[in-house]
């Protein structure tokens, strides 16, 4: 039996195996496709498959459109240091064996566009597609040349989102022309920085008493939010608040039996997503918090205030400790028969 089906597997596999064969022999310098989507490049929002290195398309340049490829060597002539920049960077090492393969394979112009415009006259603005504030190439023509090769996967929604209608490029958050960042060829050290030079405000709520671990590095800003697009306006990697939160806080997401209505409709009617000076990233101190809901409900006739705290003028045994939480500990949901007032 076990022979059997040896021989089947076999039979199965060597049509493939031998296809596969046929088409190395053919095209020794395949390499793999550049696609972070799928195994498969898939066409989508008005962009083509992503090619690859091996097969770059030259994108079209409105500000030169009757300009033609004049190949890598004329670019480094004029753009050594460029050059010298770009040699240490993921897309350098790609195009270098692109090219050493079919010196036709376009590299510079893959990105910029057919060059021999600029090479005639380097002055004119828009003769190259140009990734500075000052280039004079629009947000739409560079942001079109990177999803020439970038479309899909994570920038499935870039189009509509709230950076693409604020008129941001892609290299006002990556430099692909110098390796700054471990990863993702990002304009700074990190994706927090690069995120931190617009989002200041965010940024400075990371230095509040309770904050999620992003200053101590063990998070980071796209462990939240894709800045690529997604379908809800705060750019969150799932369709929800509470969906995004649960992807951490596991055991928040229930089901309950008894469950606490606040909770399960937002996250943030509660905490505050970024830092706060109050625990447990609170938006208000308990028992305040509580009583923008539960003033005068079920305790005696009054409304708790500082004067009831621990250190006030009357002290109240209930506001001790955690507050309402000291009785009302499950205050998430509660799977306990006896739990309707989430006390167990």
């Amino acid at each position: 039996m076990a022979a059997a089906c040896v021989f089947a597997a076999a039979a199965w596999f060597a049509p493939v195996a031998a296809q596969e064969g046929v088409e190395a022999r053919a095209n020794p310098h395949n390499l793999p496709p550049t696609n972070f989507s799928s195994e498969e490049a898939q066409a989508g929002h008005g962009f083509d498959p992503a090619p690859g290195f091996d097969h770059p398309s030259i994108p079209d340049n409105p500000g030169a459109p009757d300009a033609k490829p004049v190949g890598r060597q004329v670019c480094t002539t004029c753009h050594s240091k460029e050059s010298q920049n770009f040699a240490h960077t993921i897309h350098a090492l790609g195009m270098n064996a692109a090219f050493a393969a079919d010196p036709k394979t376009a590299t510079c112009e893959a990105c910029h566009g057919a060059g021999s415009a600029h090479a005639q006259n380097p002055t004119q603005p828009g003769s190259i597609i140009a990734f500075t504030k000052q280039g004079a190439t629009p947000i739409k023509t560079q942001t079109a040349s990177c999803l020439g090769c970038h479309a899909g996967g994570p920038r499935d929604h870039w189009l509509g989102s709230i950076h693409q209608r604020n008129d941001l490029s892609c290299s006002d958050c990556h430099n692909p022309m110098a390796q700054l960042s471990a990863e993702g060829l990002e304009a700074k050290q990190s994706i927090n920085e690069t995120c931190a030079t617009c989002h200041r405000d965010i940024r400075q709520q990371f230095n509040r008493r309770s904050h999620m671990p992003l200053p101590e590095g063990q998070m980071a800003c796209v462990d939240c939010h894709n800045p690529h697009g997604t379908i809800n306006t705060a750019l969150l990697k799932t369709d929800t608040v509470n969906e995004t939160c649960y992807q951490c806080h596991a055991e928040k997401r229930g089901p309950f039996l008894f469950e606490h209505a606040p909770a399960r409709e937002n996250c943030l009617n509660c905490h505050t997503p970024h830092g706060s000076n109050q625990h447990a990233l609170l938006v208000a101190p308990v028992p305040m918090l509580c009583q923008q809901c539960h003033s005068h409900t079920r305790h005696p006739n009054d409304l708790f205030g500082e004067q009831q705290l621990a250190n006030g003028i009357a002290p109240d045994e209930r506001l001790m400790g955690r507050g309402c939480l000291t009785c009302h500990a499950q205050i998430h949901g509660s799977n306990n028969p006896a739990g309707p007032r989430l006390h167990k």
